[in-house]
């Protein structure tokens, strides 16, 4: 069976985890410092995306339920 990631991917992933074990992988426009593992394999992935390697496309998904929430309080207001 074929491979799901390439090797550029897993490198690029890699190196991502390894900054965040330093404490030194900062996300996007904010630049907060990222502690969580999975934010960290998704910057990797992202990265590997723009760079060419191949990777799956990202997944969809639903809008979270606290998005919901907010919406119908405000109607009984």
């Amino acid at each position: 069976m074929a491979r799901k990631y390439s090797k550029k991917a897993s490198k690029k992933v890699e190196r991502a985890m390894h900054e965040r074990k330093r404490g030194t992988l900062r996300s996007g426009r904010s630049g907060r410092k990222v502690t969580s593992r999975k934010q960290a394999i998704a910057i990797g992935l992202s990265e590997a995306r723009r760079s060419g390697a191949k990777v799956p496309k990202r997944s969809r998904r639903r809008r979270s339920t606290s998005s919901r929430r907010k919406r119908s309080t405000k109607r009984r207001a």
